[in-house]
């Protein structure tokens, strides 16, 4: 199989960066999300992971994916997929909108722009995430912007998702 690209874009700020699927290590959760795009989403900065930008989905997949290519370390530059109950992410403390509720499920898409993460979450501990994709053009650009997003706020952003027509 030929090398596949993605682009992800803050939209707002205009910044977008290059991604490679990593078909190599993740072949299910490439073709889940690939199949699906494009994606697009309000933005996220995380709380408990430090250098972590995400948006959140409905399933997309037609099962989810296993959990393939694991990690709870990501370094700059991983995309992760992570897929939640909607009660572990329903509580105030998260302070997402009513689409996070107990009885729904949901897909975390991240893009880790620094080092020094570690998916560890108070409420139910480890949280690996399934790495399929890596940032190959464009981080420095978008992790500048990722700092000014945590800094200044993410309201009014989006964080979309979509075939790259062009390899980096």
């Amino acid at each position: 199989m030929a090398d596949r690209y993605i682009e992800i874009s803050l939209v707002k700020r205009g910044i977008h960066c290059t991604a490679k699927l990593l078909d190599d290590r993740a072949p299910i959760t490439c073709a889940a999300v690939w199949n699906s795009l494009p994606l697009s989403a309000d933005v996220y900065h995380a709380k408990y992971a430090r250098n972590e930008i995400y948006a959140l989905f409905p399933p997309f997949a037609k099962t989810e994916p296993p959990l393939e290519n694991p990690t709870v370390t990501p370094i700059p530059g991983d995309l992760c997929y992570f897929s939640f109950a909607g009660a572990e992410l329903g509580t105030k403390a998260y302070g997402y909108d009513a689409e996070v509720r107990p009885g729904t499920t949901v897909v975390d898409l991240a893009l880790f722009y620094e080092r020094n993460n570690l998916l560890l979450n108070g409420d139910v501990g480890w949280v690996p995430g399934i790495v399929w994709g890596q940032v190959v053009d464009g981080l420095e650009a978008m992790a500048q912007a990722c700092n000014d997003l945590w800094r200044s706020g993410a309201a009014g952003e989006t964080l979309s998702f979509r075939r790259s027509a062009t390899t980096p």
